[in-house]
């Protein structure tokens, strides 16, 4: 039985398919980097198992519409890093299985259209706040604010609350805690307010973060980077994880100011 010879086949691959191959590769990786980071619930969960399931949790994108808050000195605005960093937080706890209440997820304010002056627009825009909130029976509410001072020389980000739930205190110092550990440039501990009516007026679990100082020229700029945002918002969720889980935070020294 006479054999054959092999015949020597040659396979020619052009450059260019081979750096569509290589761009298609580094593509992959980034945006697999990207989901990865943009994800700290990424687990093997199934819907029953997710942390949050079946809790409520309202989130409140600080100002709005004719009130832009406090203004940096190179011009960014709080309104927008406000709305920035509680659109993160809503994906981050959506993946955990809460559902979640926005107060507002774009520029505007929750007055009517009708009501012209200022102040009157403002109360009618927090009234109308609590109300959504009550609502939809929120059973975590959060809002999210930047702080600004006359003098530059603050910074940091602080959890306020009002002590008229039992869940106030132990929310925000887990807050605070993430905050400390995650971002690394404070030490600033919670502390109770009086002076702010959403926390005064409602009944459930409920904190303020100020997220840092507009009126800080470092801060300032980290406040406007897209990664800082996500860190703030990552804080903000672990925090909200521990509380659910039960657990304490640390004992830390007077606030700084």
């Amino acid at each position: 039985m006479s054999g054959r010879k092999g015949k020597k086949v040659s396979v020619w691959i052009s450059w260019s398919s081979m750096k569509k191959g290589i761009w298609g590769i580094a593509l992959m990786a980034l945006l697999l980097g990207i989901i990865s980071y943009d994800m700290p619930t990424a687990r093997t969960w199934n819907y029953w198992s997710l942390p949050l399931s079946g809790k409520v949790i309202a989130i409140d994108a600080g100002h709005g519409g004719p009130d832009g808050g406090a203004v940096s000195r190179e011009g960014l605005i709080e309104k927008d890093i406000n709305l920035a960093v509680s659109l993160y937080l809503r994906d981050y706890l959506q993946q955990a299985g809460a559902v979640v209440i926005m107060t507002r997820e774009g520029d505007y304010d929750l007055a009517g259209s009708d009501t012209r002056s200022y102040a009157k627009r403002k109360t009618e825009d927090l009234k109308q706040r609590v109300r959504t909130i009550e609502d939809k029976r929120a059973d975590l509410f959060i809002s999210i604010h930047m702080n600004s001072m006359p003098s530059n020389r603050w910074s940091g980000a602080q959890v306020f609350y009002y002590p008229n739930h039992s869940g106030n205190e132990a929310l925000a110092r887990l807050v605070q805690e993430e905050i400390r550990t995650t971002l690394a440039n404070t030490d600033r501990t919670a502390k109770t307010v009086n002076t702010v009516y959403l926390l005064q007026a409602l009944r459930m679990p409920s904190i303020l973060v100020e997220v840092g100082f507009l009126s800080h020229p470092q801060e300032s700029v980290l406040l406007g980077d897209d990664l800082y945002q996500r860190k703030v918002a990552t804080s903000i969720y672990r925090g909200i994880l521990r509380y659910e889980a039960g657990e304490q935070a640390k004992d830390y020294s007077s606030p700084k100011r």
